[in-house]
């Protein structure tokens, strides 16, 4: 089989003016082509959209990601294949990939096979500029917080307290704690800073969270930039940076409209991480999709612990957005890496450890079901190596939950190889829930009590314990009028605990926090724990390793 570049190269793609004339009913008028296959959607022209009905939203999650390898971008573009393959006016909406991953461990973020959006060199590289425009935006206020102490501090900054760092999109461990103002009076004042990577920045969640520009330019001046001498928080609006800031944003706020190898249209707009953001695409792209079509599926990052709870605790409940089902991806590899098999062994069939690796999505449909409400249906995507037998057992331990799972192929055949699970999904959505939406934990709860509530309810933990930093942290942000916030946990993707060795559905275990952040625009507040970092370090082997150009000007390597 080609490779993931190989196919996407190959791919004979339509005029995006085509694509949202044909499929979605967008004048060309409306389309503000990057090139012919990729274009933005105008945002006055969804304003007029506003009083057509919401389509069905179908919400992709997954169990506990793994070196083996779960698809989850794969299986949405799959089943949004298939949709459309059935007569539906379907359509998907995803994240944005960072540059971190595809230069670093993970590589690109397009799905892959024949169920890949394209362009996909495009998306996974510069696409249309939005990271840059976030990037560009954030470290404007950097600099202009500098810029105030330097020419005065009329706002008595104490520069011990600046919270607000600078952001690349790339992985960079040296970045992490660093300090600035070096070199002389002309340069400013020296003090201690340091990088995240774009998608952790809070101008990205807010930028994800937003429905207008007027909104923006509200929530960019309500961001907790530091504090005073005095201790009274400073925002970006005290120091005048919104206004410009928005306007670096507004063409960015526009969400992206590119197409599947099928030609199905997909929004590709926003995305932050869900290991240290809350990992959802944009709010303006999803409610724009289910205007424009019947079946919208939507991801959300890594397991359905982190991703699909952000979905429901920040995305729905600041939204109002709904899913109507959700999509377990689950691999027969994954499942057995998670039953305690290593990676050289996982082409072998055994079915004992599929079923103990069956405890970690066993957790992850009573999250779905049980805390969140939203009815569910698995998607067992099918790598060569997996046995008849061993698919068939993952149907039934599925079937012994009350859930139904449907084995699918679309990596190697596209869309007509998730037509089981796309009637799967139809048929679900027909049904009454036996459950009703809710979220983990309510807004009157202290900012303590929700991180215990995720913690116990989700993660199966037996205490949350903090740093002091941390707790005094939590004080000044309660006593500042922000405990109503809901929370964003940035832990280990790799496991229910913070500890990404421990596989499976481990419980009574420890949930450290180590550090507390103030997302006062985007509205929540983060709570950094473990080891987990908000700016990835590239591995011994990046993927950078394997990409190159041509002389004929072909992206080679990238994945």
């Amino acid at each position: 089989m080609l490779s993931d570049i190989e196919i996407a190269n190959a791919a004979a793609m339509d005029r995006i003016t085509d694509v949202g004339r044909d499929r979605l009913g967008i004048p060309e008028e409306h389309l503000v082509p990057y090139g012919h296959h990729k274009a933005k959607v105008d945002l006055r022209y969804l304003a007029t959209l506003e009083d057509r009905p919401l389509g069905k939203l179908v919400l992709m999650t997954a169990i506990s990601p793994t070196p083996a390898g779960e698809g989850k971008t794969t299986t949405t573009v799959g089943l949004t294949d298939a949709l459309q393959g059935l007569g539906h006016r379907s359509m998907a909406c995803l994240r944005e990939p960072s540059m971190g991953p595809v230069f670093g461990m993970k590589g690109g973020a397009a799905g892959g096979g024949y169920a890949q959006v394209v362009p996909m060199t495009d998306i996974n590289l510069h696409f249309t500029g939005d990271f840059a425009a976030i990037a560009a935006a954030h470290n404007l206020l950097s600099a202009l917080i500098d810029n105030h102490v330097h020419h005065g501090n009329e706002l008595e900054i104490d520069v011990r307290s600046v919270t607000w760092k600078r952001v690349i999109d790339l992985n960079d461990r040296a970045l992490r704690d660093l300090v600035v103002g070096l070199g002389g009076i002309g340069n400013g004042y020296p003090r201690q800073d340091g990088f995240d990577i774009v998608v952790a920045s809070e101008l990205m969640a807010i930028f994800c969270l937003t429905e207008s520009w007027a909104d923006l330019k509200r929530r960019i001046g309500d961001i907790v930039v530091g504090y005073t001498r005095s201790k009274a928080p400073v925002t970006a609006r005290d120091l005048g940076a919104h206004g410009a800031m928005t306007v670096l944003l507004r063409d960015a706020l526009a969400p992206n409209l590119v197409q599947t190898l099928e030609h199905a249209p997909a929004f590709v707009h926003g995305g932050p991480f869900a290991n240290i953001a809350h990992g959802c695409s944009s709010v303006v792209a999803t409610r724009a999709a289910l205007r424009l079509a019947d079946y919208v599926v939507t991801e959300a990052g890594f397991g359905a612990d982190l991703g699909a709870e952000k979905f429901v605790d920040i995305k729905c409940r600041k939204s109002g957005l709904r899913p109507d089902a959700a999509v377990v991806v689950a691999t027969v590899r994954a499942l057995k890496y998670h039953g305690g098999v290593d990676v050289p062994e996982l082409a072998t069939e055994d079915l004992d450890a599929l079923e103990l690796g069956m405890a970690n999505l066993r957790r992850h449909l009573h999250n779905i079901r049980e805390v969140y409400g939203v009815p569910c249906v698995v998607a067992v995507n099918r790598f060569p190596t997996d046995t008849d037998a061993e698919v068939a057992r993952v149907v039934e331990l599925c079937a012994a939950e009350g859930v139904r799972a449907f084995p699918a192929r679309h990596f190697a055949e596209g869309g007509v190889g998730a037509e089981d699970l796309a009637k799967g999904v139809l048929e679900l959505l027909e049904e009454p829930s036996p459950h009703e939406f809710g979220f983990t934990y309510d807004d009157d709860l202290s900012l303590t009590a929700k991180v215990e509530a995720v913690a116990a309810r989700l993660y199966g933990a037996r205490e949350v314990t903090w740093d002091g930093k941390a707790r005094r942290r939590l004080e000044r942000i309660e006593a500042d009028g922000y405990g109503a916030l809901p929370v964003c946990i940035a832990k280990t993707q790799y496991s229910f605990s913070t500890d990404a060795t421990l596989r499976g559905a481990p419980s009574g275990h420890e949930l450290h926090v180590r550090e507390v952040r103030l997302s006062a625009g985007a509205g929540f507040v983060v709570m950094v724990c473990g080891d987990v970092m908000t700016m990835p370090g590239l591995p011994r082997r990046p993927a950078s390793d394997h990409i190159d150009l041509a002389d004929d000007g072909t992206i080679l390597g990238l994945s």
